[in-house]
């Protein structure tokens, strides 16, 4: 007998799976889809992304039905958790009992999608195709989705339950976003007997840092400064000190210009300290932007009102493995499934939501089989 919902959710989250250590998790998707009777298989991105997991890859092929096929999408790492996971259920809230994350994001979507594939094949329900796609390490800059061939998808329509908020409201827009990193390369000297001999690497990068415009910058632009290192000791100038950056937003073009500022300024803060900057612009995620009128939308929002739900219409400031697809010409819609506070040691789910996700899911699918193919 397949275990419920919740009891599936609790034992998946109760396994620590920090991006590139997810085998457990993995192993217990395909252990799952194997007792479903169902045929998957997981490629070979372990080893290309020095990871132990690779993307899980699982489809049914349509029932005597001409709608639109979709893919289901869920990632199996967490952010790394500080402390032992010890789920619990309080007042119908599963929360993490350790003070760390509960793990939630994504494994509330993994679990749901399981179980929605269970009730699909136990009810024999008609459906149009249903792909679904397990990624590794999504927390790191999407890696999973992004060694995918997305070439093996017949759906050209999919969906990801990756939004930390209520059921009902549906991503429209993810920003562009941008990695910078930072050293700074001044000289050493012995802070108390030639101090003036030195020039601080440290003290060049917080002037630098000083002059960033970080935090909301504007409605659809932040940017923060995430992790400093540098020097040696205290009594020693220090000659190196690096730190990493980002940059999101809506508008792409606002995002270069903020990356453009801040090279400006780290280079300027450099000059006055008489040091030298290294610095380096990584693409992170594409972003991307729908509208309520598009077929994708509208599908997400017909199964939210077949389950009880009204829809709303928001733009995230994160990134998911939805950006992803849409930035490989596949249209993927991000929605809300009801976790709350995650990365966070308060991160939690109502048991409630667990099992109304399931009903969306289900009601996408029956959704789908009526619409007319994409």
């Amino acid at each position: 007998m397949a275990p419920s919902t919740l009891d599936l959710f609790l034992e998946l989250c109760a396994i620590p799976s920090p991006s590139r250590k997810e085998r457990a998790v993995a192993d217990r998707v395909g252990a799952y889809l194997t007792e479903l009777g169902l045929d998957w298989d997981e490629d070979d991105a372990a080893a290309r992304l020095d990871g132990d997991t690779g993307n899980i890859y699982c489809r049914l092929d349509a029932t005597n039905c001409a709608g639109t096929p979709i893919f289901l999408c869920a990632h199996t790492d967490t952010v790394p958790p500080e402390a032992a996971i010890e789920p619990v259920v309080e007042d119908g809230v599963v929360r993490n009992a350790a003070g760390t994350i509960l793990g939630s994001d994504n494994k509330a979507a993994v679990v749901v999608m399981l179980e929605a594939v269970r009730r699909l094949l136990d009810e024999r329900r008609a459906h149009a195709g249903v792909e679904l796609l397990f990624t590794p390490q999504e927390e790191v800059s999407l890696r999973g989705a992004d060694a995918f061939d997305h070439t093996r998808l017949v759906a050209k329509t999919g969906f990801v339950y990756d939004q930390g908020a209520a059921i009902g409201e549906i991503v429209l827009g993810s920003p562009h976003a941008r990695l910078l990193d930072f050293r700074f390369h001044g000289r050493a000297a012995h802070a108390g007997m030639n101090p003036e001999d030195g020039r601080s690497a440290i003290a060049a990068a917080s002037r630098a840092i000083a002059d960033f415009r970080l935090g909301r910058v504007d409605s659809e632009t932040s940017a923060s400064v995430g992790v400093i290192s540098g020097g040696t000791a205290r009594n020693v100038v220090p000659e190196w000190c690096s730190f990493t950056a980002e940059v999101r937003s809506q508008d792409e073009r606002k995002a270069i210009e903020l990356v453009r500022e801040m090279l400006e300024s780290a280079a300027f803060a450099a000059s006055l300290g008489e040091c030298e900057v290294e610095s380096e612009v990584r693409p992170s995620f594409p972003g991307y932007r729908f509208k309520e009128s598009d077929a994708p939308v509208q599908l997400a929002a017909n199964a939210l009102e077949r389950a009880g739900f009204e829809p709303s219409y928001a733009l995230s400031g994160g990134g998911a493995d939805a950006n992803v697809f849409n930035a490989r010409g596949l249209e993927c819609v991000n929605l809300a499934n009801g976790m709350m506070e995650i990365h966070t040691p308060a991160e939690h789910i109502a048991v409630a939501d667990l099992e109304a996700m399931v009903e969306v899911t289900l009601a996408l699918v029956d959704a789908a089989a009526e619409a007319n193919p994409a």
